[in-house]
């Protein structure tokens, strides 16, 4: 059966104004994001062919670039690499959920959802972190069946985001959804009816059995009602918990274990030359801001500077950089706690690298290159006005790939078009959320 005969809507609306306002039609009561709204573009956002492969390439890079971090972390506590390794990863974490991480039960556990920040450049893409617990996924879905209903070829198939999650769980599967991440429980009930799971309020934890999708990071727990009961279930395999409760795998600073020089052995025999050179080239060059001295002879690599601090005195150009926190922290998601350099006036850019510096020990902070994102012409529709407007953008593409057996499949692109003013690329009211499509 083809779309065109399934789907009345196939064909009849073409005009931009029209297709816009039967996407938000579409939108279920209540929305998909409790209290967001964002523009509506008339079609997809297009992507080049080469930009799809390679993206669709990405995934398996990307469940390789875990397992080899996963088995990095492991071969840290286990004395067979150095032990700095997983001092770092531990920093700021409860003794008891480092212990129930390392539990044997879990070892080979794995995120099933992977979720790159792609920003596109003039020449090149380029990967600003991952996420293991996104945001977005019923979003993607609601998006690319609705604009699919339309006609339009979609990136990752209409329904894929739908498919991809239902085939990455063994049923029964139950969502549990924090306070902290109320924002996406409208997407993620919009997508338990797709997929037929239950989204579930963290009180109702004692219910649950089967696969549980934990929706809410780990620095949460404490506020988590049930949370110890859960673990414990997990621990003692009655619940299969995803992500699996590993905090060293929600870490940003892995990207800067990447560039490491004494770890390129490590990379290349569990990488393989080829993913190892693939990452390097679309993961930005990543520093832990470590407050160690270092011995008088010695300069962090790349900056050419002996103590952090010395980048306060850095001029606006060599300020191109990005201070986050690395992970564990109510303030490493959502593009918060994020310092752009050359966006900030000299003094508040000093206090951000001695906050960075004074937290390493409880939330340590990377620090990224900034790299300059490319202007794209986007339209969306002005439903008090009835016009299309057009207006300059910088987009951030958001894939979602699903785990399955030994593979990271694509199920779908998001692509968030921010106005070109917008140094941080995140989901805002001022913003154009679409899927992808070929150009």
């Amino acid at each position: 059966m083809t779309l065109a005969s399934r789907n009345p809507i196939f064909g009849s609306v073409t005009a931009p104004l029209e297709r816009a306002q039967y996407v938000r039609d579409q939108l279920p009561a209540g929305g998909l994001f409790a209290g967001e709204t964002w523009r509506i573009a008339p079609t997809p956002f297009p992507l080049s062919a080469s930009l799809i492969a390679s993206l669709e390439a990405l995934g398996p890079q990307l469940l390789a670039f875990y397992r080899a971090c996963n088995l990095m972390y492991r071969h840290s506590v286990a004395g067979k690499l150095p032990a700095w390794i997983a001092a770092y990863l531990d920093a700021g974490k409860p003794k008891e959920l480092i212990e129930l991480s390392r539990r044997d039960r879990f070892k080979a556990q794995l995120p099933r959802v992977i979720r790159p920040d792609v920003i596109l450049s003039n020449d090149h893409f380029f990967i600003t972190e991952l996420d293991s617990v996104p945001g977005g996924i019923g979003l993607t879905g609601w998006l690319g069946k609705t604009y699919g209903e339309l006609g339009d070829e979609i990136v990752g198939r209409a329904h894929g985001m739908m498919e991809g999650f239902d085939a990455a769980f063994e049923k029964p599967v139950a969502v549990i959804v924090s306070d902290e991440a109320a924002t996406y429980r409208p997407e993620m009930e919009w997508l338990g009816r797709q997929c037929d799971f239950r989204v579930m309020r963290p009180e109702e934890i004692s219910t649950v059995r089967g696969t549980v999708y934990r929706f809410f990071e780990l620095f949460d727990l404490p506020n988590i009602p049930h949370a110890p009961a859960l673990l414990d279930a997990a621990a003692r395999g009655e619940v299969a918990l995803t992500p699996p409760v590993k905090p060293q795998l929600e870490e940003k600073m892995l990207f800067a274990f990447l560039w490491l020089e004494q770890l390129r052995p490590f990379w290349r025999e569990h990488l393989g030359e080829t993913t190892l050179a693939n990452l390097r080239r679309v993961m930005p060059y990543t520093w832990i801001v470590d407050p160690t001295p270092l011995p008088p002879h010695a300069a962090i690599p790349e900056l050419g500077i002996h103590y952090w601090r010395d980048m306060a005195k850095f001029s606006q150009k060599q300020r191109e950089l990005v201070l986050k926190i690395s992970g564990f922290h109510e303030h490493a998601w959502g593009s918060r706690g994020v310092y752009v350099g050359h966006d900030l006036p000299a003094t508040e850019w000093a206090a951000a690298i001695d906050r960075a510096l004074e937290s390493f020990v409880t939330h340590p902070f990377i620090l990224q290159r900034f790299e300059k994102s490319k202007l794209f012409p986007q339209t969306y529709v002005d439903f008090e006005k009835n016009e299309l407007i057009e207006f300059p953008a910088r987009v951030r593409l958001c894939p979602y790939y699903f785990v399955t057996g030994e593979t990271a499949k694509l199920g779908g692109i998001l692509a968030t078009v921010c106005p070109a003013d917008k140094k941080i690329l995140h989901g805002m009211t001022d913003a154009v959320l679409a899927p992808c499509r070929p150009a």
